[in-house]
């Protein structure tokens, strides 16, 4: 019997901007850069927060236009801003129709895999062909999950380009302060909409992370549950049900929780990778990919943890303010490596200060 095969769509993996200098100055001389669901049944999303909730007025409204050149200025930013706020908007509302799309799919897929596996429970003739075309949709049905997996590859890639141009407006309004010829209401205004988009920023990364998140989830779904089909399609052609796919999975590293405050485990430590995020667009994924892959042929099983290195001294509002920034970039660091293909169970988030890091400064440490 012939059974239509198809294999798991590879989905690309979005690396973003960054730059990174290793302490091992023998490997890479020290710069200062520029810049599961389980295998059985449950469905592939989970319910997520909408990050559109938090308070993200639609319209910068921050008062009238003053008359001067960094007056006009100040309105043509603030109409930048909200198109920019209503990108963002469409774009959180197509995750929620990906999610909701492929709940729906899947549990079409799981319904479908349900009735064969309950035909072979109770036992049915080898090769049956009613199980053969069930079994023909369920594969369908499980290229359709697929698609609307790339289909939210294609959205993490728009939100990048989305934060790419929330950074590049943010720098904007910051050099409008330093335009002369204007009046006191116009850097008020200024600082109206530095706010605003600083807020809008944080929520594009928010996004960025729950795609990150649900891109891993749906396709450890997808591999897994493309195993457990072959092995379904065994079950039918012979007419027994054999269960899950017998493909080992990993129990060797535990799950860790997404982040913790816990300091680094002793001064002793040297961090494999050091970013300092000291300018924007700081370019550091390929020396961070090369800097784990040589951790890796070295040590396969290593477990790699991402530090938020926040300095120990300065003002209370400045260290807040740093500690936000370092987390956040934490943040990004670790969605680069998973985008990589590093597992999320091989990554750790934590958060640490010293008396000699710069603010948001990242450490990546070999555990």
């Amino acid at each position: 019997m012939a059974f239509r095969m198809t294999h798991t769509a590879a989905l690309a993996a979005a690396l973003l901007l960054g730059g990174c200098s290793f302490v091992d100055e023998a490997l890479f001389p020290a710069v200062s850069p520029t810049g599961t669901a389980t295998a059985s049944s449950a469905a592939p999303v989970a319910a997520q927060p909408d990050v559109t909730t938090s308070p993200l007025a639609t319209d910068s409204s921050g008062g009238a236009s003053t008359g001067t050149f960094v007056g006009t200025k100040v309105e043509s930013l603030r109409g930048d801003l909200n198109k920019l706020k209503s990108t963002l908007s469409g774009q959180n509302d197509r995750l929620q129709q990906i999610r909701a799309q492929t709940v729906q799919d899947s549990e079409r897929f799981h319904g479908t895999v349900a009735a064969i596996e309950a035909r072979l429970q109770v036992g049915t003739t080898p090769g049956n062909p009613i199980l053969v075309q069930q079994w023909n949709e369920a594969e369908g049905e499980l290229d359709r999950i697929n698609e609307d997996v790339l289909g939210m590859n294609r959205l993490t890639s728009d939100v990048a380009n989305t934060s790419g141009m929330a950074a590049y407006l943010l720098e904007s309004i910051r050099a409008a302060r330093s335009l002369s010829g204007a009046v006191d209401e116009d850097h008020r205004q200024l600082r109206i909409l530095e706010d605003d988009a600083n807020g809008t920023t944080i929520l594009i990364q928010r996004l960025l992370t729950e795609l990150s998140a649900d891109s891993q989830r749906q396709q450890q779904y997808l591999t897994n549950e493309r195993l457990n089909l072959n092995t379904l399609a065994v079950s039918v052609k012979n007419g027994q049900l054999y269960g899950t796919s017998l493909t080992p999975i990993r129990a060797d590293i535990a799950p860790v929780s997404p982040f913790s405050a816990s300091p680094v485990s002793s001064s002793i430590d040297r961090p494999l990778v050091v970013i300092h995020f000291d300018r924007p667009n700081v370019h550091y994924e390929d020396a961070l990919y090369t800097a784990v892959k040589g951790a890796l042929s070295r040590r396969p099983g290593a477990v790699f943890e991402v530090v938020a290195m926040t300095p120990t001294e300065g003002p209370p509002g400045t260290a807040a303010l740093g500690e936000t920034a370092a987390v956040r970039n934490a943040q990004s660091v670790a969605r680069s490596l998973t985008q990589m293909g590093l597992p999320s169970d091989r990554l750790r988030l934590s958060q640490a200060s010293s008396a000699t890091a710069s603010d948001g400064e990242v450490q990546v440490f070999v555990r």
